[in-house]
């Protein structure tokens, strides 16, 4: 190749990147803007407690329709109590079949406010596929694959302990979360961000593709913050997980951690029509309020 041909080809190739990089930021920035003033419809569920959401159907997101829906409330609040809470209240001695049921269902066996769907699970004979331990009793302990490494939704954790709620970064050492002293712990992830960084995230359809999810945030003026994105619908076409990082940062979150989506997906509101669901959960293909899957476990807020 001559010079006159290899830098036709290099102008050729940084005006293509340019041209990126500006509809890129270009894009980001009308997010940024979207999300800043979008108007939630927003309901006060009292004491302290706030349901809001929003539906995003002109394509005005990541240029895409999307649904989100929020339950937020101070970490602080001294009016409630977080929790964790299994479609299994009590494992016999050596049982490996599960229970499975719906995040609204465990919601309201647990007189909960609000409520999304846990950590990831067995599909098949139940049971969560992480660590989970509730008011230290170890309902859960994970399997890892020997001679592979950790799984990124085994790197990362929810802790509650005396009420304080706190998203921990784990380790690359196999059983790490053994040793966490506190009372709850849900192990999950990937960690989406950590001590106001985003957290690098693995090359994979996991991450890369669009599937409804949900994740919990704590924002720098310390609230908290319970999401459901829903998705597999030309009404709502779900994110991935570099988009879901990216308005997370863009909602205030210092600290941001992925739980189980897909058909999992779900948002639980107290004296809501459709059993509390409020979201639009996709395991019955339908933009509906009806599509619920069964789960292992929840992230709860109780009324003290």
């Amino acid at each position: 190749m001559n010079l006159t041909k290899l830098m036709k080809r290099l102008l050729m190739t940084s005006y293509l990147l340019t041209i990126f990089l500006f509809k890129t930021n270009a894009q980001n920035y009308a997010d940024s803007l979207m999300l800043h003033y979008v108007r939630w419809i927003s309901t006060d569920l009292g004491n302290g407690l706030t349901w809001k959401c929003y539906h995003f159907n002109q394509k005005e997101l990541f240029a895409s329709n999307q649904y989100v829906s929020i339950l937020q409330t101070k970490l602080n609040n001294k009016n409630l109590k977080f929790a964790l809470g299994s479609a299994d209240n009590y494992v016999p001695e050596g049982d490996t079949l599960r229970k499975l049921k719906h995040t609204s269902t465990i919601a309201f066996e647990n007189y909960a406010l609000g409520a999304i769907n846990g950590g990831f699970f067995n599909t098949k004979r139940g049971g969560s596929v992480d660590f989970l331990k509730i008011n230290k009793k170890i309902i859960d302990s994970a399997s890892y694959s020997p001679n592979k490494s950790i799984p990124e939704h085994s790197m990362a954790a929810i802790t509650i302990d005396d009420n304080k709620f706190k998203i921990l970064k784990g380790g690359l050492k196999l059983y790490w979360e053994k040793s966490l002293p506190q009372s709850s712990v849900l192990v999950t992830g990937p960690l989406l961000m950590f001590n106001n960084e985003e957290q690098e995230l693995r090359n994979n359809p996991f991450n890369n593709n669009r599937h409804p999810r949900t994740c919990a945030c704590v924002t720098k003026d310390n609230y908290l913050l319970l999401i459901t994105v829903d998705g597999r619908n030309p009404m709502a076409q779900g994110m991935n997980l570099h988009e879901l990082t990216y308005m997370t940062r863009m909602l205030g979150c210092k600290d941001a951690i992925n739980l189980d989506g897909g058909g999992s997906t779900t948002m639980y509101v107290k004296e809501q029509p459709f059993d509390g669901v409020v979201n639009f959960p996709c395991d019955n293909k339908q933009f509906d309020h009806y599509g619920e899957r069964a789960v292992s476990n929840i992230l709860m807020i109780l009324k003290k």
